[in-house]
This record gives structure tokens, sequence and C-alpha cells, in this order.
């Protein structure tokens, strides 16, 4: 059977490459692309290109939308607080563009942090612009984490009700975009999860913990694929 192909939303940066030095980059790191091929899909690299996004997005089956830099809070009617990386306008733009796309066509989304984050700002959400007690104590790590999921739900049907997820954020919902229900939870209440309030919309999903690590988050993906094999749903 033909994999569902789906456009997962990339990075741009520079890096040392080789010889090379400073050369500017469309990046994303593999256990993305591995946990969708897990899962039965064939991942695609989005790069934060605008003007290419709609061309990308007619073609493929569902978007998965990625983990990264914080979001500017402009876009969500905020100044940056002292704690705030700076933004990549780019990038923003882009997935913007992506998720509209996706939207319109009614094709599966699944969003890890940031994503969510974006999907709920979309919809009129805001953020905490810094949870210092959620933030990583060894910058660059993971670090596991059991959270509590709501049963009767589609993250619940996938997750179980106390998944061991993989986090790595200083940052989470405050105000949930509107359409959207939290499913999911850490120990101090922080949204760790959100869907559609509608259970009959498409699919659409996000973790705040990165759910491209890990096995108890493998479920996920195979219903994100699954929904995407099933076709739009507009």
């Amino acid at each position: 059977m033909t994999r569902p192909v789906v456009a997962v939303t990339a990075d741009a940066t520079t890096v040392n490459w080789n010889i090379w030095g400073d050369v500017a980059v469309a990046v994303l790191p593999q256990p993305y692309l591995d946990k969708v091929a897990q899962a039965g899909g064939a991942p695609v690299l989005l790069p934060p290109l605008v003007e290419a996004v709609e061309s990308v997005m007619e073609r493929v089956d569902a978007l998965l939308m990625s983990g990264g830099a914080d979001i500017d809070p402009a876009l969500y009617g905020a100044r940056p607080g002292e704690f705030v990386f700076p933004p990549h306008p780019a990038r923003d733009a882009a997935e913007l563009a992506a998720l509209a796309v996706a939207e319109r066509r009614g094709i599966p989304v699944l969003g890890v942090c940031r994503g969510l984050q974006l999907i709920s700002i979309t919809r009129g959400g805001t953020l905490d612009q810094h949870l210092p007690e959620h933030s990583p104590a060894v910058p660059g790590r993971y670090e596991p984490r059991t959270i509590r999921v709501k049963p009767d739900s589609l993250l619940g049907s996938a997750l179980g009700p106390s998944p061991t997820v993989y986090c790595h954020h200083h940052q989470g919902i405050d105000k949930l975009g509107a359409g959207l229900v939290a499913t999911a939870w850490s120990d101090d209440g922080v949204i760790e999860g959100a869907e559609a309030e509608d259970p009959s919309a498409p699919f659409l999903a996000g973790l705040q913990a990165h759910g491209e690590l890990g096995e108890d988050t493998v479920a996920l993906f195979e219903a994100f694929i699954e929904a995407a094999k099933a076709g739009p749903r507009r």
C-alpha cells in the first residue's frame, strides 16, 4: 500500500558542515522522520519558505508541526519577556500558512511542543512565556515525565491514562484557543495536550511534550497516519 505523505515542518539555522562554516540549512531532528515512518507514513521536510508552502501542502496527506524555538509573542498580542528567545519570523509565517492549508483541506494535523502552541495561537490562544519549573535541569537533554490524559479523548485512546513522555520546554499554553479542549496535564496542571473540541472534526491534536521520542507515543503517530490514510475530511 502507498504510504500517506506527511509534511513535517523544518527549522532554519546555520551549522558547521564538514570543512564549511556557517552554512545555512533547513533541518529537522531525525526522530520525527523515524516516528512517521515507523507508523506507516512517508515523511517529507517542509522548509520555512512561505512562498513554497501552499504548493507542497496541496500534495500531502497530513501535517506534522515540529518543536523548536519560541514563537513570536506578537502573534498572541504580547511583548517578549526576559526569557523569550529571539523569534524566527520566516518559520512562524511558513507554519501558519501550512496549518491554514491543512485545515482548509481537512487533512490531519499533529503538533509537537511549539506545534501545539501555534495551533492554539491561531485560535486566539496565548502562552505563558516562562515556566521555570518545567525548564530542563540540563539544557539539551529531554526529561521523562508522566502525564495525566483524559481517557475518553483522542489522546487518551492512543496514549492511555498515564504515559511517560519526554519534555524540554520552558513555555506552555496559558489561554487555550477556541475550538480546542485540553486533554492532558502535568502534575501541576500545565496543559500537556489538546485536541479538537468537536470529535467529528478532522484529526487535530498536539502534545506539549516531544512525542517523536519514547515508546508511549507510538500509538498516537499510528492514529495520525491512519487518519491520513482515510483522506481529507472537507
